[in-house]
């Protein structure tokens, strides 16, 4: 267990801008920070972040909440593995018990697989270091690929000894269960024996954006023998080839300063132009690129700078990748190196200065670098010409921006000395085309309703319009007045039924100078009034006690009470109206009251209208029971009674609707 002055010290430290920045590019969007989900698909920005306030909201998927309730969903972490992760990001000591027998067995299978990983990683990176064989063989190979020993070090580097179970057996003595060692991929179990699956390998860690081990690339080193040359861990619970990019980690944070991202094939490619200083570079991991590893590239920023091999190998391998960065909405150039150099081997013999400049002078648009080596295959061959014509205008198509669109077919028609109309109505044609296949994938893919389904239907469901839950959004209304000026102290005018000088009764206005929070505790006291749903029932209880002992409530300290359902809805409340400046519909001359305008008039009119709406619910009620029964004096005298209420309800709304 985590002690609580270690996690309140790790509440109070932690900036969630800064923690959620170093997975998502935020900009500056008036008070609060701005970005693209990481939850979802999109290329508008639907996610915010408040630092005032210390929580984020994601308004594409509904999910919001803290510091650690972002990384519980965005890096699947439990509870103390959040707590974990920032106390490590703001060096704060972790003081915590040792966890029993029956805690470790308790533990996820996820957190199992990861606790062997990180053991693993560790393993291998001091059997290279400590060991006769890991120095003779591992350490020596990366020595000459002119790794240097902090780059060994950053990178967690190691060696697997040539033995069938070295790895294994020692894990097993370290009390690791041979069922995570087969899961995780580093052991391969057959019937009764179990070995190594990197066995006299050189290995890279591969890690997640956070840092944590995903599993492992091996590369055997002696060329006799019959195997890859390089091995990658299996797909698990923790390892996701398509998902995961070599170097994400380390990257991150430059990839979102520099706002470019170098997109390489191999470890030692990343690892070599890290140690150059060029620290922007993640790598496939030799697999074929996939959207998933372009969205999370996305998420730090819109540009890819592809970088492969000067061979036809490596030229063909950029030009499959292209498209389908353009599909994610991204901005991509190409850069090829000289006639046998790569990444690594350029890095290594230039500075830093010399490989930028070589960038800037090399880097090609990807039309350009289409047109360039399309052109040169297809030169003198009219055929193969229309074919490189039409090859261009398909990754054109790929680009979701039509302004991008148009801007590439006049690039396209001037490189190519093809006129723009050719070009516009092969695009339309592909488009069309595309279109059309999409429309039978999307009607394959949906299911036909059953007879009986259709039998149902009534004939005015196309006009019928979704009901609005009255009493939640009312109920909602409230809780978000107490989250945002419940500690405000306001001038409340109420109406009072008072004997004029004549007799007769009338309502006189009476001014009372309450907090927010006492306001509405006592209107809701009079009446008697609980909220219905069950999440603001408690939310409510505890608001209103906090609020009644703390005259410093602060909403980052509540929400870090909170269960993770429940800080989402805080979240979910308070930052409702920030979609507004999202979406910054004052440039289309759409304005939204402010609320804090007039705290008073907004809080009495959600009182008055939830007070209102009840007795209407109970007036409808008494009226249905006096359906079919003889004896309805009692009942219409209560209905008569009710009803004199919410005239003068009405009358009390009216006022402050007025005001």
């Amino acid at each position: 267990m985590i002690s609580k002055e270690t996690i309140d010290k790790v509440f109070e430290t932690a900036r969630v801008e800064e923690v959620i920045g170093d997975f998502v590019n935020l900009k500056k969007s008036g008070s609060n920070f701005k970005g693209l989900s990481p939850f979802s698909d999109e290329r508008t920005p639907s996610f915010m972040v408040s630092p005032v306030k210390q929580i984020w909201k994601d308004f594409s998927t509904g999910k919001g909440g803290s510091a650690v309730s972002f990384l519980m969903e965005h890096e699947h972490f439990s509870y103390p593995e959040a707590i974990k992760y920032l106390a490590k990001k703001y060096n704060i000591e972790v003081e915590e018990t040792e966890r029993t027998d029956e805690q470790k067995e308790a533990a996820n299978e996820r957190e199992s697989m990861y606790l062997v990983s990180e053991y693993a990683r560790d393993y291998f990176h001091k059997t290279m270091l400590n060991s006769e064989q890991g120095k003779a063989i591992g350490l020596s190979y990366f020595k000459e690929r002119g790794f240097t020993a902090a780059t060994i070090e950053k990178f967690q580097l190691g060696y697997n000894p040539d033995q069938w179970d070295a790895f294994t057996s020692e894990a097993i003595r370290q009390g690791y269960k041979l069922d995570y060692l087969e899961k995780t991929g580093l052991s391969i179990v057959k019937e009764e024996k179990q070995f190594d699956r990197f066995k006299g390998r050189v290995m890279f860690p591969i890690h997640s954006m956070s840092g944590r081990v995903l599993g492992f690339g091996g590369r055997i080193l002696d060329s006799s023998k019959k195997a890859a040359k390089y091995l990658n861990s299996p797909e698990s619970d923790i390892y996701h080839k398509s998902k995961v990019l070599y170097g994400i980690y380390y990257a991150k944070q430059a990839i979102a300063k520099e706002d470019n991202c170098y997109l390489v094939e191999g470890y030692t490619d990343v690892i070599q132009m890290f140690q150059s200083g060029i620290e922007n570079v993640v790598s496939s991991s030799g697999t074929a690129l996939t959207p998933e590893q372009i969205r999370l590239i996305n998420r730090l920023t819109k540009n890819i700078t592809v970088l492969f091999d000067g061979d036809a190998a490596g030229q063909r391998a950029a030009l499959r990748g292209i498209d389908l960065i353009l599909e994610q909405g991204m901005n991509v150039k190409v850069c090829s190196f000289p006639e046998g150099e790569d990444p690594d081997s350029f890095s290594r013999k230039h500075s830093k200065e010399e490989i930028v400049a070589f960038f800037d002078e090399n880097a090609k648009d990807f039309i350009q670098y289409k047109a360039n080596l399309l052109v040169e295959e297809a030169a003198g061959d009219p055929v193969k010409k229309a074919d490189t014509v039409r090859d261009m205008v398909e990754s054109i198509s790929k680009i979701p921006d039509a302004i991008k669109q148009e801007i590439y077919v006049q690039e396209c028609a001037r490189i190519m000395e093809v006129s723009e109309t050719v070009l516009y109505n092969t695009l339309a044609q592909i488009l069309k085309k595309d279109k059309k296949e999409a429309a039978k994938q999307n009607r394959a893919n949906q299911s036909q309703p059953p007879p009986e389904y259709m039998s149902v239907v009534p004939d005015e469901m196309p006009n019928a319009v979704e009901k609005v839950n009255v009493l939640y959004e009312l109920e909602r209304k409230l809780i978000e007045s107490l989250l945002l000026y419940g500690q405000v102290e306001e001038d409340f005018e109420d109406l009072v039924l008072k004997e004029n000088e004549d007799g007769s009764l009338g309502l006189v206005p009476e001014v009372h100078k309450l907090r927010v929070f006492e306001k509405i505790y006592l209107d809701l006291q009079d009446d008697e009034v609980e909220f219905t749903n069950d999440l603001f029932k408690v939310l409510y209880v505890r608001i209103v006690e906090q609020m009644n002992l703390n005259d410093n409530f602060q909403i980052q300290n509540f929400i870090n009470e909170l269960a993770p359902e429940e800080a989402s809805e805080i979240s979910n409340i308070i930052l409702n109206d920030e979609k507004y400046e999202l979406h910054r519909w004052d440039t289309r001359e759409v304005y939204v009251r402010k609320k804090d305008t007039s705290i008073a008039q907004f809080v009495s009119e959600t009182v008055l209208s939830l007070r209102k709406y009840l007795i209407t619910q109970k007036i409808k009620e008494l009226m249905d029971k006096t359906q079919g029964s003889s004896n309805n004096q009692e009942i219409i005298k209560d209905i008569l009674d009710y009803q004199s209420l919410n005239t003068l309800l009405g009358n009390k709304l009216g006022r402050v609707l007025s005001v």
